[in-house]
């Protein structure tokens, strides 16, 4: 198998998208405590992809088809199930990644091991070749290293934001150096350069740190970082103050965009990551998770700033941040070229099964 493939350059997450990726939530899943909240989350979701005229590839287990079915045809939804088998519902982490060679569009895996093997991940690892693949146009190019989606954010020039915490657990990919990932992101995604960040964590957050939870790239050369800033006494208050001025070091060009920190307790005291910078861009919508939080309508109001282009839609997300995750963690998206067109045709007719 070819691990050296020339001329990939993965795709920032503004580029136009012709479906997104999700998996059905059900009693099989870690959602089990809260399934029929967390689906109609999924539900919302999936309506507003919808009405922007955005179709969802929708994995979901064969005894779980007739209920999506039955649900999604009454809503008149756009939607493809896809028969597959998963541990959880975590398909940034797991889903191919998108690059352009040349004129076509390739997808791309990397190995997923449960965030350095804290959960078992070995469905999710094969959702890719087992589910997804047959979808696409071109053949899905499978790299040996360990990494997520969610721990890469990348701009249209080619620089990979991710984090050291994340990185450098020794249980994703031993003791592989920072030059060793930007060759590696280099010759696979086409990376211009590597940027390691070494602040900023949020409590509770079980993939050590990943950089959709921190620090997103605006189209605009802007940068959207979780802060700290309203909760001065906060326990995150350093490392977060810290991020942002690392943030404003490695990238001086950039503008800054701080959100603010809402906190969430659960029932058993545990501080929930609720993060405002794990947001879905789609189009020339954004889908922001809001947490019924007072901090809500600011971060609304930061977030539009930063999109001046795209129409913000809050979407409460708070039945997902009780499994420690948020929106953009459960969702993957498919710039336009990537599947086959008769996939693109059955996307667009309704709701349907997707047959090999």
């Amino acid at each position: 198998m070819n691990t050296d493939i020339p001329h990939l350059k993965l795709l920032p997450e503004w580029t136009e998208h012709e479906a997104i990726i999700l998996a059905w939530p059900d009693e099989y899943t870690d959602w089990a405590p809260w399934l029929a909240e967390v689906q109609q989350v999924y539900i919302t979701i999936i309506e507003q992809l919808n009405r922007h005229q955005i179709p969802v590839v929708l994995l979901a287990r064969p005894t779980q088809i007739e209920q999506c079915q039955q649900h999604f045809e009454a809503k008149e939804a756009k939607v493809l199930l896809v028969e597959a088998d998963y541990n959880d519902t975590w398909v940034r982490d797991y889903a191919f990644l998108t690059c352009k060679q040349g004129n076509d569009l390739v997808p791309i895996e990397y190995q997923f091991n449960g965030w350095g093997g804290k959960f078992d991940a070995q469905k999710d690892n094969r959702v890719n070749q087992g589910f997804l693949a047959s979808l696409c146009k071109n053949t899905l190019i499978s790299y040996p290293l360990i990494a997520e989606g969610g721990a890469i954010e990348i701009d249209e020039q080619g620089v990979i934001l991710s984090t050291a915490s994340c990185l450098f657990n020794p249980k994703r990919n031993g003791n592989i150096t920072a030059s060793q990932y930007a060759r590696n992101f280099a010759n696979q995604m086409g990376a211009s350069q590597l940027i390691i960040l070494n602040h900023g964590h949020l409590s509770g957050d079980d993939t050590d740190g990943h950089i959709d939870t921190l620090v997103r790239y605006t189209p605009q050369q802007g940068l959207v970082i979780q802060s700290c800033f309203n909760r001065p006494t906060d326990s995150h208050y350093a490392g977060l103050t810290a991020l942002v001025d690392e943030c404003k070091h490695v990238l001086p060009r950039h503008s800054i965009f701080e959100l603010p920190l809402p906190q969430i307790i659960n029932e058993n005291g545990e501080r929930l990551p609720a993060s405002y910078a794990n947001y879905l861009i789609a189009n020339k919508t954004l889908l922001l998770p809001i947490y019924r939080q007072p901090e809500d309508n600011l971060a609304i109001d930061i977030v539009g700033s930063a999109y001046p282009e795209h129409k913000v839609i809050p979407i409460d997300c708070s039945p997902l941040v009780k499994q420690f995750g948020s929106l953009h963690c459960i969702s993957m998206q498919v710039p336009t070229g990537t599947f086959k067109q008769s996939v693109i045709n059955q996307m667009h007719k309704g709701v349907s099964v997707y047959v090999q």
